[in-house]
This record gives C-alpha cells, sequence and structure tokens, in this order.
C-alpha cells in the first residue's frame, strides 16, 4: 500500500501530518478521517445555532439545524469525492443543496391574517447550509467565523431590536369575567384606541366564569400599556398576558 498522497510535502496540512504519523497510510483512510473530521466540526456549528433557536422554542431548534448542517458537508464531500472517482463536475451534487435548503425554508414560511412568520427561521437554516457546505470544504474557519455572526445576530440584534421597540410582537391575553359579551365589547373599546382587533378569539367557561383569550400584534411598550388598559376596564375579574411570540 502506498502512503498517503502529500505526506512528505513540506507543505502538508496539520490533518495530514497527525496522520503521517499516527493513521494508517492508505488514501481511503485519511479521505475516511477527513470526512469525519468535516462532519464533526458540522454538527457542533450546527449545534451552537440549533441550541440558540431551541432555548427561543422555534420551530427550527437543534436537530433540525445539526441535520441540516451534517447534510450539507456531507453532499459537498460527497460531491468531491465521487467527482474524483467519476468524469464530471465536481460542484454539481453541492450546487443542489441551496434550491434543497430555499424548498425547506419556504416551508417555515406563514401567512395569517396580513401576518408573515418564519422569515428568520428561514433564513437561519440557509446560513446553517452554507455553514455545513464550508465545512464540508474543509473551511473550518470561516464557518466558524459564520457561525459566530450568526449568533451575534440572533441574540445581541434581538436585544436591540426589542430594546427600541423595532419588532412587533404577538401576545395572548386572556381576560376572565362573567359575561363573554360584554369582555369582547370592552376588550374592542381598548383596542380601538391604538386601531387593533383581536385576533385568533376563543372562549371558555368555568366555574361560572366566562375565559376570553386572544392575541393582539404590537411592540413591547405597546403590549406594556395595553395591559395595563385591559386591568383596568370594567366587568374583567382577572387580565394574564399567556406569551408573546415573535414574527421570526
Amino acid at each position: 500500500m502506498g502512503r498517503v498522497p502529500g505526506v512528505q510535502s513540506a507543505r502538508m496540512d496539520w490533518l495530514r501530518d497527525i496522520w503521517s504519523h499516527y493513521g494508517p497510510q492508505t488514501e481511503a483512510a485519511y479521505f475516511t478521517a477527513q470526512a469525519m473530521l468535516r462532519l464533526t466540526v458540522a454538527a457542533v456549528l450546527g449545534s451552537f445555532i440549533g441550541l440558540e433557536r431551541e432555548i427561543h422554542h422555534k420551530p427550527a431548534g437543534l436537530r433540525t439545524n445539526i441535520f441540516i448542517c451534517i447534510g450539507s458537508a456531507m453532499y459537498t464531500v460527497l460531491s468531491f469525492k465521487l467527482a474524483s472517482e467519476y468524469p464530471g463536475d465536481h460542484t454539481r451534487i453541492a450546487a443542489q443543496i441551496i434550491p434543497g435548503i430555499g424548498f425547506i425554508g419556504a416551508g417555515s414560511i406563514l401567512h395569517s391574517r396580513g401576518g408573515v412568520s418564519g422569515l428568520t427561521t428561514a433564513a437561519t437554516l440557509f446560513v446553517v447550509a452554507s455553514i455545513g457546505m464550508a465545512c464540508g470544504g474543509g473551511l473550518f474557519a470561516p464557518a466558524t467565523f459564520a457561525t459566530f455572526l450568526l449568533l451575534i445576530a440572533l441574540t445581541a440584534l434581538g436585544v436591540v431590536e426589542k430594546r427600541f421597540n423595532l419588532k412587533e410582537l404577538t401576545m395572548m391575553y386572556e381576560v376572565q369575567g362573567k359575561s363573554a359579551e360584554d369582555l369582547i365589547s370592552s376588550v374592542n373599546l381598548v383596542l380601538e384606541r391604538d386601531r387593533k382587533i383581536m385576533q385568533t378569539v376563543q372562549i371558555g367557561r368555568s366555574d361560572g366564569h366566562f375565559r376570553v383569550q386572544f392575541t393582539v400584534n404590537g411592540t413591547n411598550n405597546q403590549h406594556q400599556d395595553l395591559l395595563k388598559r385591559l386591568r383596568e376596564m370594567p366587568g374583567a375579574d382577572d387580565v394574564v398576558c399567556l406569551g408573546v411570540t415573535d414574527h421570526e
């Protein structure tokens, strides 16, 4: 068996240097180790982004981002390997990753009542795929730097958007009272001031009291003011905020 090509070269990379001392000296074994390293790095970088998405309860969470990053890296490795053994364009397989991710991203975008959600999720998947492709091509430094930039954009810029009320949020409220009709009428009067309407309204009844749940779009400051005015309206025994969902 011949030694791995380039092991004796003065310009060997660090992996070849290590492999020349400790690994089996065959081209197939070296390629397998190289591919495993690239897939491992892709999984680690994808997990960083996926963990941030998981913490914020986004549809595309930890496993989704890891799978996309690993898959993109694997297709890139296969594209190079198959083209090396058979005639053809070595970028053909990798080139199909982009439309494939576009299809997945389109599925994460939702339209409802004139609003759009999931754009940030779709864009994140697109960038994660590019990070996986970079790992599959052995470009670890650019892939790591891109991961760092993406995490900054998802965390720090998100805080800035909320701090300066640049981002609209969808908040769910629950109002309790003795009459569902009176509650809905009172809520509509409160919302009329801000030219807003109730969305996804649900009505329930328990222990002689009606519970009206609804969502409203608005900035953080608008929601704080709305919650205060809802608690002051007549006929409401209790008003609580059940949660917030941004349009990512």
